[in-house]
């Protein structure tokens, strides 16, 4: 099976599954106007687009970003919230090459008056996402209100907020401490941090964990939305980890990453954005998530040797319906096939049945 029909039918499976809740599909153009997107850069993954001059003289810009274009185009409505999944390509540079990338993603985000339902409705379906590639996942949620609580404790300049945050999500308790007794912060402070880098696991275990440190912010939703995701589907696949700590000016509250066997890095990526809400003059909540497609390209199948497994040759001596016949009782088989008056160059397969006078098969 080639990538591309492995891509297909994960789109179809979660498209499926998100219709199943009521987010309904969106569509949008390839391109915005640029000024969108050099706006709120800060929010976006990279600030790199792909920009060009329409034919009005209008900048614009290739779509790096499917959120932004969702939000600039809905409104708030008291008590209503607007859900809506897509798969879209969006062009961005890519990290382990450096150039521009196609990049397909599928997701879902819930804006409008959000509540903890929401949530726990978009966390289930974060990893029902997974499981629909792969049941052997993990989705890992964290709260940054338990982490800037943690971390506003210790009177760090904005910069060095950054360098904590950053420690944090590479478990690097030893630099973090550094960090820590070089500001001079409080040292109680400072190991209820240190405890967060290596708070990762079970959801019971590290609440019991969380419960044992001062002053955190987030912990009764931390409670309310475990308790929630008991006995649900995958409830075993979806831990807590306060390594993961996203970006704080992007998002609050519930961030979460998933992870599938096989595939290096996250597959997964989503949370609750009322900041970048609020920075585009929005009064609602949202939370949603997207689904790297172009990841899972390391987890499809190996494609068969050959572009078709049969080639069927035939010329004008062959009747039409000994063609058809042939090739609907291959077809009927599971079998790939071609059928062809000449052996296309570039063409590669498996087998031959030559249907010409005097031909052979092999």
């Amino acid at each position: 099976m080639r990538f591309l029909e492995y891509q297909e039918k994960i789109i179809l499976k979660l498209r499926s599954l998100y219709r199943q809740y009521g987010y309904l599909p969106y569509r949008m153009s390839k391109f915005e106007e640029y000024e969108l997107y050099s706006r709120y850069k800060e929010f976006m993954v990279s600030d790199r687009v792909v920009a060009f001059s329409d034919t009005n003289g209008k900048l614009m810009a290739l779509k790096p970003d499917v959120t932004l274009s969702i939000i600039k185009s809905g409104s708030d409505v008291p008590g209503v919230k607007q859900k809506v999944c897509y798969n879209e390509n969006v062009y961005r540079v890519s990290p382990s090459t450096h150039r521009f990338k196609e990049i397909m993603q599928a997701g879902l985000e819930c804006i409008g008056d959000v509540d903890l339902y929401d949530v726990y409705e978009v966390v289930c379906l974060a990893a029902q996402s997974l499981a629909a590639v792969s049941e052997r996942f993990v989705l890992c949620l964290s709260h940054l209100g338990v982490l800037n609580s943690a971390v506003g404790r210790l009177g760090l300049t904005e910069e060095q907020e950054r360098e904590a945050l950053a420690l944090l999500s590479a478990k690097n308790t030893h630099d973090l401490r550094r960090l820590c007794e070089g500001s001079g912060t409080d040292r109680a402070a400072c190991d209820t941090l240190c405890a967060l880098a290596g708070a990762y696991g079970r959801r019971a275990d590290v609440l019991a964990a969380l419960r044992g440190l001062p002053g955190l912010a987030g912990m009764e939703e931390l409670e309310k939305l475990s308790a929630l995701l008991d006995g649900q589907p995958f409830d075993d696949r979806i831990l807590f980890d306060f390594s993961l700590s996203g970006d704080i000016h992007y998002y609050n509250g519930f961030v979460f990453k998933g992870y599938l066997e096989g595939v290096t890095g996250d597959v997964l990526s989503g949370g609750q954005y009322d900041n970048l809400m609020r920075k585009m003059g929005r009064r609602s909540g949202a939370i949603g998530f997207a689904v790297y497609l172009d990841m899972l390209e390391q987890l499809a199948p190996r494609p068969r040797s050959g572009d078709v497994e049969y080639l069927v040759l035939y010329d004008e001596t062959v009747p039409t319906e000994a063609v058809a016949a042939q090739m609907a009782r291959l077809t009927a088989e599971g079998h790939t096939v071609s059928a062809q008056k000449s052996v296309p160059g570039k063409l590669r397969y498996r087998k031959v049945l030559d249907l010409r006078k005097g031909g052979s098969s092999c």
